[in-house]
């Protein structure tokens, strides 16, 4: 496949906003577990690395106990994968981006700490699939963000060149992985992290989608 550029995305927090839906499953949780809710606002120090995580995150002290770790962050899991695209939108401007873009021949692919399968349920519901050549979740290798593998293997599925390769992402995780990776790094701002854009290594600090062309150009 030759290409004049290949983008690498982030998922939540990057091109979908899933805060609504991932809130709603931990919440249910912690409803049915009999914990205290979190706030739409906690999203931001929860996630960013994954179910597992996420729970581990707001379980912090709290509760020990292995096998109700694992009940819990298995009931968020069936309980998101229902109800995944309840609330979630894609970020301002992305679509027309994403449809620019493609006529441009830029190849784009999303790397995600959520499970693959749950973030190809989410892009064909939202019908973003089809912008996409390639998806590598959590457990599509052995090894993920902030690992480099996470992101120069999807650049060699796709016979890309990392000299021209970029990833877009909302947090630290998403950094230090274009760092490892040594690719240019834009950040989407007000991301899942708790950290702010200064902390946060980048080249370029979107809000959204909005003119992202504008920027994209500078590499082509």
């Amino acid at each position: 496949m030759t290409q004049n550029l290949t983008i690498l995305f982030d998922l939540d927090g990057t091109i979908i906003n899933t805060a609504p839906d991932l809130m709603a499953a931990h919440n249910h949780v912690m409803r049915k577990f009999g914990f205290e809710e979190k706030k739409m606002e906690d999203i931001k120090t929860l996630a960013g690395k994954g179910a597992w995580v996420m729970m581990q995150r707001s379980f912090k002290e709290k509760i020990n106990n292995a096998d109700l770790k694992k009940n819990m962050t298995k009931e968020f899991l069936d309980y998101y994968s229902k109800n995944i695209d309840k609330s979630s939108k894609p970020m301002n401007g992305l679509v027309n981006f994403l449809n620019w873009a493609k006529s441009k021949k830029i190849v784009m692919a999303v790397c995600t700490n959520k499970q693959e399968r749950l973030a190809n349920d989410l892009l064909i519901k939202l019908d973003l699939m089809k912008y996409f050549d390639f998806v590598a979740g959590s457990d599509t290798f052995d090894f993920n963000k902030p690992d480099a593998r996470h992101l120069t293997n999807v650049v060699e599925i796709l016979e890309g060149n990392l000299k021209k390769t970029i990833m877009v992402g909302d947090s630290e995780v998403d950094e230090l992985a274009a760092i490892n990776a040594k690719l240019p790094f834009i950040l989407v701002e007000d991301g899942y992290t708790g950290k702010t854009p200064r902390e946060i290594k980048h080249d370029h600090l979107i809000k959204d989608f909005i003119n992202f062309e504008k920027i994209i150009n500078t590499y082509l």
